[in-house]
């Protein structure tokens, strides 16, 4: 081989290279965090259906079943996001709860 044609096979062997770099990057999934709802002795528990269906899309089924769990364990994931996703679901709740008086909290975890 001459070494033009080196340089042309050891480039196109870099370019696959970084091609296959970008592939993986680009399959890669997101890390995913648990968005919890944490039990409390004030918020009632309609409230909690009511932020269960408004924010995190449950119906009205899904939504009473994970606030019974949430009131018999203390807490529930009610759902698993992104993390720029989670910290909004949770901003929102935990202002829409400020704004009626409700103590309920909205934690993220790994």
């Amino acid at each position: 081989m001459s070494t033009i044609q080196l340089e042309g096979h050891f480039m196109k062997k870099k370019l696959d290279i970084i091609e296959k770099i970008k592939q993986e990057k680009i399959l890669k999934k997101p890390h995913l965090y648990k968005l919890i709802l944490l039990n409390d002795d004030f918020t009632t528990m309609e409230f909690v259906v009511k932020i269960l269906i408004m924010f995190l899309n449950k119906n009205k089924i899904q939504a009473i079943s994970l606030m019974m769990k949430i009131h018999i364990e203390d807490s529930a994931v009610c759902g698993l996001f992104t993390l720029d996703i989670a910290k909004t679901i949770k901003t929102k709740i935990n202002n829409y709860s400020n704004i009626n008086q409700q103590p309920l909290k909205c934690i993220i975890r790994i």
